[in-house]
């Protein structure tokens, strides 16, 4: 996915705007279950499941659920990462 961000930043000496534009690349993955087996007896377990592996294609419904523990995708830590793509700023 990629996403466009434009950032006006104003000097407040001078009525002028400067306009500057990057592009940034969000990667997300989806680590250790973090769901609790033993919520309802009242304790606290967690199976162990290190990363979400997809059980089918993206776009299918068993691409929500993880292959290795059966639970969804919503269970496991989601992390993401921003990378700034290139950066463009006009010349003045």
């Amino acid at each position: 996915m990629k996403k466009r961000q434009v950032v006006v930043k104003r000097d407040k000496s001078s009525s002028t705007s400067t306009i500057s534009s990057s592009v940034v690349r969000s990667t997300v993955r989806y680590g250790e279950c973090q769901k609790n087996h033993a919520a309802n007896i009242g304790g606290y377990a967690v199976d162990g499941c290190r990363e979400f592996m997809a059980n089918g294609e993206e776009g299918t419904v068993g691409a929500l659920s993880c292959a290795a523990c059966g639970c969804h995708r919503n269970f496991h830590r989601r992390e993401e990462e921003n990378e700034v793509v290139c950066e463009y700023s006009p010349a003045q």
